[in-house]
């Protein structure tokens, strides 16, 4: 369980914070960059839920999908480097990873293929979804360097946030009216 008694603590005035594990590290960090980026993607997610209307299932698949984002925020935050922690660290599994994939085939399976790229836009609640999807999109870009530079990533929690962002772009074009309020790219439209 998570306390927070007092929000502020003066440890990050010097441009250091620390990992979940204790361990002090600069804000600079490529680990902290890309949790710090799920943050912000979550943060974008609720935003976007402001505009959900009454899609109540979307609602609650964006809702998991928040406190997923927590989870691999802990993830993330907790290295994998073979140490006892003297307790379990929180990991996102397969299933999560599953489930994401059972969303998007499911909203996918009412929309019609794409015969074009699609632009960012379209409701209130695409666009802020399309904005999600390219966060996630540059966290999963931050998490592969991270992974490039030696730390230790579970493939689930990489995977997590590559569907993550495919689920955004089916959510979004659910929310054009299930593709049909879409606004389809024109190659060389403005020539």
């Amino acid at each position: 369980m998570v306390v927070l008694n007092k929000i502020y603590t003066k440890t990050g005035d010097k441009g250091k914070t620390r990992l979940a594990t204790g361990e002090e590290v600069p804000k600079t960090n490529l680990r902290l960059a890309a949790y710090g980026t799920i943050d912000e993607c979550n943060s974008f997610i609720g935003v976007a839920r402001l505009h959900i209307g009454d899609d109540g299932l979307l609602d609650e698949i964006l809702m998991r999908i928040q406190n997923d984002l927590f989870d691999l925020g802990a993830d993330l935050a907790t290295p994998d480097n073979g140490k006892d922690l003297g307790y379990e660290p929180l990991r996102i599994i397969a299933s999560q990873v599953i489930r994401l994939e059972n969303e998007i085939d499911f909203m996918n399976a009412d929309i019609a293929p794409l015969n074009s790229f699609i632009l960012p836009a379209g409701s209130p609640l695409a666009a802020h979804l399309h904005v999600a999807r390219t966060v996630a999109r540059r966290a999963e870009r931050e998490i592969a360097v991270l992974m490039e530079s030696g730390e230790k990533i579970s493939d689930a929690a990489f995977q997590y946030v590559n569907r993550l962002s495919d689920l955004l772009f089916v959510a979004a074009r659910r929310a054009n009216d299930n593709g049909k309020g879409d606004v389809k790219w024109v190659p060389a439209g403005n020539r």
